[in-house]
């Protein structure tokens, strides 16, 4: 697991700064605190910071092949390099190391830009064939380890594990991108491919970018892509064991490490699994770990303590007091980007007391989307089911009448909250699994931001991101069209954002057996009704653990990562949210409606509504203007060693 960046004339072979690539590269330190070089010749350099993993005494990168054409930076891992190296070997390629690394510049001198397909792992990197004149770069099928770029105008693309090993480079303008900011509000992070920043893209999921020198920068193209058949004739008995034995391979690959290992236990199902796999697989006691909290409502270590006292395993367990909010500015700096999930918190803190006892740790992270975990899935089915029933001009005229009339009740269970259950039969099927994921919803956007800045979006809406994404589904199956929106979405913008900063900050690699291509490939062909069944989500990964775990762990109700933020807004942190959403520096965009924001402050703070979302999600905007934009370009490299400094304190 390492930091990559670098920079690339795509017109000619200028001289690099050598000066800007450091400290692009120090910038992500925390990636790879083990070893960090450059390479730099003429048009091309190329940064790495290293943490060791695999083939320690000899793996270092930037790494070259035989005669020194192809070189390469890579973050992450090519799970099954050992199977490709005899392939590549009979082809007539030398190793010279004993690294999954080195897998990649033989097999891209092989296969070209078809060598993305035969690995099986997480991974970005960057590569540089001086004999064709090539820059490629690479980002894993799911979204795992990330990847920014960015062309500036005098012809430089800059690359970065972070955005802020490019912000770094100086040359990046801070032109925040209005559409990113729609973006943010509605979802709570800005989607791939669009950065908070004009100037910077995110390169997609299963997707490679080839740019040869001289000729115009193409648009990435796509090399991968999950295809829900749903026409696996398998019994559910055979599924059952089939589903087993994919995932206990998918663990044993993501256990070959050469320094400490263990997993994340957080006592829901997916992690559990994989510590049950785990420990069937290891020759001593699995390492594993738990963050609890001091309030009873969000804490559920006890079903964690369940699985670790099942399987033996090494346990240990840290109680993060419920007012742990500390961290809001760390996290701005960490994220780059406005970043609104509250559940950075404890996933920071859980990677924290991993990272004491191991250097690799497997989560269950990915098995909500593949399996049909969600509450929000069988919620949607219902209404889906509704929507069938009518034709949809009478569903908008009826039930968008009533969701409008009818009083809104932030109390209540969603499954109760009549106006969300109008509002979502009034719509088609994709723009209500919008609006349910929303955090500000169409309304409440209209409120917040200003008319100019309305007149800024041009009439873009968020909406956009899933109607694109949509279109490509390649299947009108309620659940697996949904399914895969989040797998383009939320999965890669939301849950692996926050765990790769999370992890990273703590020099910590998290591998993810439930987001292996070929188990989520596999996945995609079984039908709905082995994932859901009547109001059970995950039947079919419910059943095949049941000789595995307990039914207490299996058949509880999902609670996940939680924090108190409603009782904090109104507590602990009341003048800090005042101070930050009514102050100067939200007022001195122009953005929002000055009216709405003190509503939403003095509504939630009264009690007379619960306005807790959107207070974090402005509070982490606020934070990530002070952190990040109102940071000038020269002091980018300070600015993240800061981030690293008050990381090593906590």
């Amino acid at each position: 697991m390492c930091g990559i960046t670098g920079i690339f004339d795509t017109r000619g072979g200028s001289d690099i700064d050598r000066a800007a690539l450091q400290r692009m590269n120090d910038s992500q330190w925390h990636r790879g605190p083990d070893e960090g070089s450059l390479h730099v010749e003429p048009g091309v350099g190329l940064g790495h910071r290293r943490l060791s993993i695999i083939d320690i005494a000899t793996g270092q990168q930037p790494l070259f092949n035989e005669d020194g054409s192809v070189v390469v930076v890579f973050n992450g891992e090519i799970y099954n390099y050992q199977q490709l190296i005899p392939e590549l070997q009979a082809l007539g390629h030398v190793f010279h190391t004993k690294s999954d690394t080195e897998v990649i510049v033989h097999a891209w001198e092989s296969w070209g830009e078809d060598c993305v397909k035969r690995f099986r792992g997480m991974f970005a990197f960057a590569l540089w064939d001086r004999n064709r004149q090539t820059f490629f770069m690479a980002r894993d099928r799911l979204g795992v380890k990330p990847m920014y770029y960015a062309l500036l105008d005098d012809g430089m693309l800059l690359f970065g594990s972070e955005l802020k090993s490019v912000l770094a480079h100086g040359g990046l303008r801070r032109d925040i991108d209005p559409l990113a900011v729609e973006e943010y509000f509605a979802l709570g992070y800005v989607a791939e491919p669009r950065t908070i920043f004009k100037q910077a893209r995110k390169l997609p999921p299963g997707h490679c970018l080839s740019m040869r020198r001289g000729e115009p920068v193409r648009e990435p193209v796509e090399y991968w892509d999950v295809q829900f058949t749903l026409d696996n004739p398998i019994s559910p008995a055979d599924a059952q064991a089939e589903l087993v034995e994919r995932l206990r391979e998918s663990v044993r690959l993501r256990m070959i490490a050469e320094v400490p290992l263990g997993a994340f236990l957080s006592g829901g199902v997916d992690s559990s699994a994989v510590v049950a796999m785990m420990a069937g697989i290891s020759s001593g006691p699995v390492n594993t770990c738990s963050i609890g909290f001091d309030d009873p409502a969000f804490n559920e270590s006890a079903f964690a303590q369940m699985v670790a006292d099942r399987y033996k395993t090494d346990h240990r367990l840290e109680i993060v007091k419920s007012d742990d909010f500390d961290l809001i500015d760390t996290l701005a700096r960490l994220y780059d980007e406005p970043y609104a999930d509250s559940s950075a918190i404890p996933t920071y803190r859980v990677c924290e007391l991993a990272r004491k006892h191991v250097t690799v740790a497997l989560s269950g992270d990915g098995g909500d989307e593949s399996l049909g975990g969600y509450r929000r899935y069988r919620l949607h089915l219902m209404e889906e089911r509704m929507r069938a029933a009518m034709p949809y001009g009478m569903r908008k005229a009826v039930f968008g009448t009533l969701g409008r009339l009818y009083p809104k009740a932030d109390w209540a269970p969603r499954v109760f909250r009549a106006k969300t259950t109008f509002e979502g039969i009034a719509r088609t099927s994709v723009e209500a699994y919008f609006h349910s994921v929303s955090i500000l919803r169409d309304p409440m956007r209209a409120q917040l931001f200003s008319p100019r800045f309305k007149a800024e979006l041009g009439g873009y809406s968020a909406h956009a991101v899933f109607d694109r994404h949509a279109a490509k589904a390649g299947t009108d199956d309620p659940l697996a069209l949904i399914q895969y929106l989040d797998y383009k979405t939320y999965l890669v913008g939301d849950i692996n954002t926050k765990v790769d900063r999370a992890s990273m900050a703590h020099s910590l690699e998290v591998r993810e057996p439930l987001m292996d291509h070929e188990l989520v490939d596999w996945l995609a062909t079984l039908p709905t009704s082995h994932k859901i069944v009547g109001q059970e989500g995950k039947y079919l990964f419910k059943k095949s653990m049941e000789p595995h775990l307990p039914n207490d762990v299996l058949y509880r109700p999902k609670m996940g990562f939680s924090v108190p933020l409603a009782r904090w807004f109104r507590g602990p942190l009341k003048q800090r949210v005042q101070d930050a959403i009514l102050g100067d520096r939200l007022r001195s965009t122009g953005w929002f409606d000055s009216g709405y924001l003190q509503h939403l402050v003095q509504a939630h703070q009264s009690g007379a509504r619960d306005y807790s979302s959107p207070i974090w999600t402005l509070l982490m905007f606020e934070a990530f203007l002070r952190q990040v934009v109102d940071g000038a370009p020269a002091q980018a490299g300070r600015h993240a060693d800061n981030t690293e400094q008050l990381v090593a304190a906590q």
